[in-house]
């Protein structure tokens, strides 16, 4: 193609990304009927990515959104280290300002654990099974995350019955949760697959500091040092509120083992009922493979400034991958922690146990 074209998602002095195109002086030269419309369709693509990059800069998803103070290791809150594209203000609010309604259904988890498959469940279980929705608008429009927009923008830009997503550990959610009839459902994982899926996943971004390897993330990991801290301190509160009937606990063992009544089970709990054939498509375009192939389900769209090309948020959704990556050493020393941070709880309470 003689055409070449460079987009640069930079907002340097500008509200919009720009465009820069070229013609390649080495290629042969296309009559210029096909130079037209060759030129249409570049032009229409370029349009179609530039809404995406506006869209993404809109919706707080890239570090150079706002000036605000980061580094390349992230932002640290509360003591918790979070991606650098979140600002310090926008956290503090979704603490303390976040008004929870009654209408509203939140997903929580700790990064890694099925957070965006359950999204796509949700959404679909809404949409009565209807695919449309989740195929033409990003899964970050449908259910953003409380954390990282302010609350006056949320209020504005969202319809009731509202979905969100949040990776805030207990202590930081809204505190209008606790006066609210609003839903949350708190999804868990092994960790130590938790642990692997968040290496690749933070290795292939620009959010956070590039870990030198699996063993480092491996020491990160159990000391509570990587993006939203502590998976033993996260589980540990969210699963103090377990019984609250306006809290849903499931596992991605469970939702990968038997997805149908999983999500049965979801419905019963938002009070929504399917027919047959509506779960059926529910379950279809659910699915790792449908998923994948759909752009607007994971961070296919993203700039390769922010996710290197190719990566793909749903890597393997299996479970069970860790003991590919773990050593025997790192697997004695991950059960010797886990046994001692996880006391109290009954026994069965957790699928991999």
């Amino acid at each position: 193609m003689p055409l070449s074209w460079v987009h640069n998602c930079s907002t340097r002095g500008t509200s919009r990304p720009q465009i820069t195109m070229f013609i390649s002086p080495y290629r042969p030269i296309y009559s210029t009927a096909k130079l037209g419309k060759l030129m249409i369709l570049l032009t229409l693509r370029l349009n179609s990515i530039s809404a995406i990059c506006h869209d993404l800069y809109s919706w707080n998803l890239t570090p150079r959104a706002q000036s605000v103070s980061m580094s390349e290791d992230g932002v640290w809150f509360e003591g918790i280290l979070f991606p650098n594209f979140y600002q310090t203000e926008n956290l503090r609010t979704a603490c303390e300002k976040f008004v929870m309604k009654d209408e509203d259904t939140v997903i929580v988890s700790y990064p890694k654990s099925g957070t965006l498959w359950l999204m796509e469940i949700l959404c679909l279980i809404h949409s009565r099974g209807d695919p449309k929705w989740v195929q033409s608008v990003p899964f970050w429009k449908r259910s953003p995350w409380i954390e990282r927009r302010d609350t006056e923008q949320l209020d504005r830009d969202l319809e009731d019955p509202r979905f969100f997503t949040s990776h805030l550990p207990f202590h930081l959610f809204p505190k209008s949760f606790f006066t609210s009839k609003g839903k949350v459902i708190y999804i868990i994982r092994n960790p130590r697959d938790a642990l692997v899926s968040g290496y690749f996943f933070w290795s292939r971004t620009n959010f956070v500091k590039i870990p030198d390897s699996l063993e480092q993330f491996f020491e990160q990991f159990i000391q509570g040092n990587v993006p939203y801290g502590s998976w033993f301190e996260h589980i540990r509160g969210w699963m103090s509120v377990r019984h609250r009937e306006n809290v849903l606990l499931l596992s991605y063992e469970e939702l990968q083992k038997n997805p149908r009544s999983t999500i049965e089970r979801i419905c019963q709990f938002l009070g929504k009922k399917l027919s047959p054939e509506e779960l059926d498509s529910v379950l279809k375009n659910s699915s790792f493979q449908v998923m994948k192939q759909n752009k607007m389900s994971n961070f296919a769209v993203l700039p390769e400034e922010l996710m290197n090309t190719g990566f793909l948020v749903t890597r393997k959704g299996t479970c069970g991958d860790w003991k590919n990556h773990f050593t025997v050493a790192q697997a004695e020393a991950f059960d010797k922690l886990y046994q001692e941070k996880m006391k109290g709880f009954p026994g069965g309470l957790f699928p991999w146990e």
